[in-house]
């Protein structure tokens, strides 16, 4: 890894996208100390324990905590690629006709995201602030009103734009996926502050006696989390070759090769889209707080809304689960695998060209996905009932998600370095 930093800032232009990725990212944790104007930060200290204040905190870099400019993030954002692409499947006929357009379908698809993610994260801003207001004794809002309400919904949303534009510019001048990597420096900068949290609950204050159970506990803590980025790692990585034949009548074409399918073909995304998912309505259901907050329906649905508890992790495991299976098949898409195959003059041996290629390829990704989404699953669900059964810090709850997006960022990433060093040698070997 040392030597692939070491190689990458040797080549002007990696280092000019390394370095346009580093100031991108610095912006953005300048933005998350701006608090919003007529709001009392400090009144928010008391809701930390909150799952929807965690969860926002833990993507952002403590932005919530300081109800900063950034505060929602990308979550918005999310949220709204989530319903576009649930439409592109044979519900919206426009939608689905833009998902065959290639390049120009994709950037009207982009432009309808980014309107439903104005739309979406106004609402959501309003909610939250609305909801958070009435929580806290102190009072959230200093002086609420309609007027009031309104214009942080519009500093909120106007992050969220924000903070989605500066996605989008480091997917395209910069280092990796943008939304990623903007979550991924949210994740690092809580780190050390998750770090203190642990120390605070066992090591400040604690009797001699407990002492030794303290580094058990860390020391167990440390092997398992040694042991995640290892399984993380591997199962990232894992993937399934499959054998394909070409016809002579290819010019120029090897008598054989194979294709990749990786067993976790969607990534990180999944863990990404469960966590807005399920964040979207602890926001709405904030705001009915006071309303509502004693009847029996609120109560089942404030449950099954907060992975920090065992309803909620299910829900949010079954989410995990689902969005593997949804993203995998919309990363690879059988049929056009099948139809570019056929046109490559390519075939899978023992597998007739065609829709008999795209049955084929489907059976196999539904159980690669299988295995690549119980694997998911499990790393983000084992953390919360640990944290519920033995009474941990929040921080361990939320510590399988977060290890999920910090591997699987840094991986691609990697791998996104190395491509652009080979290309750099082949350009090399072209022009000699």
């Amino acid at each position: 890894m040392f030597k692939l930093l070491k190689d990458s800032f040797k080549v002007k232009n990696i280092r000019s996208k390394i370095f346009f990725t580093l100031f991108i990212l610095f912006a953005f944790r300048v933005g998350a100390h701006i608090t919003v104007p007529g709001v009392n930060a400090k009144a928010l200290l008391d809701l930390n324990d909150l799952a929807l204040v965690a969860m926002f905190n833990q993507v952002s870099g403590n932005a919530m905590e300081r109800f900063s400019l950034f505060a929602m993030g990308v979550s918005p954002y999310i949220t709204s690629s989530i319903i576009i692409q649930l439409l592109q499947m044979d519900i919206v006929p426009k939608f689905v006709e833009w998902s065959k357009q290639g390049e120009v379908g994709r950037r009207k698809l982009n432009q309808a995201t980014r309107y439903l993610t104005l739309v979406l994260g106004f609402v959501q801003s309003v909610a939250i602030t609305a909801g958070f207001n009435y929580y806290t004794n102190a009072g959230l809002v200093t002086s609420p009103s309609v007027y009031t309400y309104f214009t942080i919904g519009l500093i909120l949303t106007a992050g969220t734009m924000l903070v989605t534009w500066m996605g989008e510019q480091i997917s395209e001048k910069g280092i990796g996926n943008g939304v990623s990597m903007i979550i991924f420096a949210g994740i690092i900068a809580k780190l050390p502050g998750s770090i203190k949290e642990i120390y605070q609950a066992y090591f400040v204050n604690i009797d001699k006696a407990d002492l030794a159970k303290s580094f058990i506990f860390i020391a167990i803590l440390i092997v398992a989390v040694l042991f995640i980025v290892t399984m993380v790692t591997y199962v990232q990585q894992a993937e399934r070759k499959i054998p394909i034949q070409y016809t002579k009548r290819v010019a120029g074409a090897p008598q054989s090769s194979y294709l990749p399918l990786k067993v976790n073909a969607a990534g990180v995304i999944p863990v990404i889209f469960a966590s807005s998912f399920i964040a979207t309505p602890q926001a709405f259901l904030s705001a009915f707080q006071v309303s509502q907050g004693g009847k029996p329906w609120f109560q089942f649905l404030e449950q099954i809304f907060n992975y920090s508890t065992i309803p909620g992790g299910i829900v949010y495991t079954i989410l995990i689960i689902a969005f593997t299976f949804f993203y995998a098949f919309v990363q690879v898409n059988p049929e056009k695998m099948a139809e570019n195959l056929q046109k490559q003059g390519s075939y899978i041996p023992s597998v007739r060209p065609g829709k008999e290629t795209e049955n084929y390829v489907s059976s196999l990704l539904m159980k690669l996905s299988t295995v690549g989404s119980l694997f998911l699953g499990l790393v983000a669900i084992l953390p919360i009932i640990a944290q519920n059964v033995w009474n941990l810090p929040q921080s361990i709850g939320l510590g399988g998600t977060s290890l999920l997006i910090v591997i699987s960022v840094a991986l691609e990433t990697n791998k996104q370095l190395e491509g652009l060093l080979l290309k750099r040698q082949y350009t090399g070997f072209i022009r000699e």
